[in-house]
């Protein structure tokens, strides 16, 4: 009982303990800055992995631990929460809550499975592509959560045919037949759902399970096409620029040009991962029963009903695709580096990804939603911007802006107090026991499996800082061991507290958890096979990785924020 009550309270023991435990470090070495700095990053690494807090109220911690602690001003740590890639986070986030605001992510999803088709396989095809499509630039969780629904009145309708199958034979031996008037089909369909409802939500089948997963895979893998995809890619990025300032950087265009090639293979590879788990493929005895032309027909005509409710294209819908498809473009031929980007054409000064995602977000606060206002049949209205500030300020995740600021603040404590440059310097020792490929394995191995238990972004502020201080140390390009660790943060498919897409199919399916384990362990090592076979071979041209840049040495020295 004793032991009961104190569970209980196990966060309060944490928040109490930790920074006790912790304390010895500080004291044993009070002229050590290195020791001052470790006290806090450690401090901070416990709370976010065990998530005591809220994970954006531990972000803000370095604006009290640092300047207490000695290592930074409050100045030097108040301006890491809101650098560049903060901004074009911010403004990426923006246009995709445009997107989703005017439905037009629903539009290309449906359109997209109409064209694919429904048979089985295609189906879950149908599901995935445009989940993965979306992810690349809108939150992994909206895109999950606008293609459950999909998902679920697909099966529905799946299942209120297979019921009107089994009962139509014994009613076509009647001298009358109500199924031509369509009435049969009607109350069946309608009794068989309400039964579906009064009932506790049963398990799916094993091909339901492997479209819901698919939803649940596509959404993660789909946010490592871009840099602006997930929180990590962008975390990745800050950290890069900041600790490299002197390295080429990367950019939107020559991030994807590694990264959508191992997502499309990614996501391939989790399409038939789910259908040799669930419906038999490459077996003699095929796991889904073949669909009749009557199901296929009523799948299709699920798709295209909820499809026409979405009525013609709207003004509104146009002018967001254009202002979407314009952002896309000013990023990718910023700095695309096969030919001179525009930004050198505008201005002498360095422009960055953030200046075209903020103009963009300005557009979307000034340009008409309708042409109201050009009516000549009756008065003259104005018109609402395509989108407004309440919008933003109630779907704007700012809890995961200050994770990003935080991860900043940490990495910038690290730099200027030499932890990093005392950490990388004891771990060069594993040099000599293993390569670099070798380590390049483990640590991808256990941030893959890190993820599934923590906040990916979390962990991605833990893990970068010191495999850049690694990578510099061992003479390595420090792409080598950051990009791939950083791809391995979204690769956490085992468990719904893992992700959010996760989380929402397993409560939407009611799937065993079983399930979800079992194939996701499959699919965890199945990206990091090909991650290990793309990486070392693809990027290492792309990137140049098989050459040490002399701007990597002595990260500790080359920047003050």
């Amino acid at each position: 009982m004793a032991a009961e009550g104190i569970l209980v309270y196990w966060r309060s023991l944490v928040v109490i303990l930790t920074p006790l435990i912790l304390l010895p470090l500080p004291l044993v070495y009070p002229g050590s800055t290195e020791a001052r700095a470790a006290y806090g990053v450690l401090l901070l690494a416990v709370f976010w992995v065990t998530e005591v807090v809220p994970l954006p109220v531990t972000s803000l911690l370095p604006v009290v631990l640092f300047p207490v602690l000695g290592v930074l001003s409050t100045e030097q740590v108040c301006v890491t929460y809101l650098k560049e890639t903060n901004m074009m986070f911010i403004g990426g986030l923006i246009v995709a809550i445009a997107v989703e605001h005017c439905n037009l992510h629903k539009r290309i999803a449906l359109r997209v499975m109409m064209l694919i088709g429904a048979s089985p396989r295609r189906l879950m095809l149908g599901f995935m592509i445009p989940t993965m499509f979306l992810s690349m630039w809108i939150s992994n969780t909206a895109t999950t959560a606008m293609m459950v629904p999909i998902v679920s009145a697909v099966l529905d309708e799946l299942k209120a045919q297979e019921v009107d199958n089994s009962r139509r034979p014994s009613v076509l031996s009647g001298a009358t037949s109500r199924h031509d008037s369509g009435t049969f089909d009607q109350e069946t369909r309608r009794k068989s759902l309400a039964r579906v409802e009064m009932d506790k939500l049963p398990r799916p089948n094993q091909e339901s399970v492997a479209y819901y997963l698919g939803v649940a895979y596509a959404a993660n893998i789909g946010g490592t096409g871009t840099l602006t995809g997930t929180a990590t890619n962008l975390t990745f990025k800050g950290l890069y620029e900041s600790l490299f300032p002197s390295l080429h950087g990367l950019n939107f265009a020559n991030w994807m040009l590694f990264n959508v090639p191992l997502m499309l293979i990614n996501a391939i590879v989790a399409w038939l991962w789910l259908q040799v788990l669930f419906m038999g493929l490459f077996r003699k005895s095929s796991g889904i029963q073949k669909q009749t032309k009557e199901q296929l027909k009523a799948v299709e005509e699920v798709i295209a009903t909820k499809y026409r409710e979405l009525g013609v294209m709207t003004f509104h819908e146009g002018s967001v695709m254009f202002l979407f498809l314009s952002v896309v473009v000013l990023w990718f031929f910023r700095a695309p580096e096969f030919i001179p980007g525009w930004a050198e054409y505008v201005s002498d000064v360095k422009i960055k990804d953030a200046t075209p995602a903020v103009l963009i977000v300005f557009l979307l606060f000034v340009l008409p939603a309708n042409l109201d206002f050009l009516r000549r049949d009756g008065p003259r209205k104005a018109s609402p911007a395509l989108l407004n500030w309440k919008i933003i300020h109630e779907k704007l995740p700012w809890g995961l802006v200050l994770l990003i600021g935080g991860g900043f603040a940490m990495a910038a404590a690290s730099r200027e107090s030499g932890l990093s440059k005392l950490i990388g310097a004891q771990l060069v020792t594993l040099q000599d026991s293993m390569g670099s490929t070798a380590i390049l394995v483990i640590m991808c191995t256990a941030t893959t499996f890190l993820t599934e238990v923590s906040s990916n972004t979390a962990i991605a502020n833990i893990v970068l800082p010191v495999l850049a201080e690694m990578a510099s140390a061992m003479r390595v390009h420090p792409l080598f061991f950051m990009m791939p660790a950083t791809l391995c943060c979204s690769y956490a498919f085992m468990l719904p507290v893992a992700t959010p897409p996760n989380a929402i199919v397993m409560a939407a399916s009611n799937m065993r958890p079983g399930d979800m384990i079992k194939a996701g362990l499959g699919m965890n090592f199945l990206c990091l096979i090909t991650l290990f076979i793309m990486f070392p071979t693809l990027a290492s041209w792309l990137y140049g990785l098989d050459v040490f840049p002399p701007e990597a040495a002595h990260i500790g020295t080359q920047s003050r924020l």
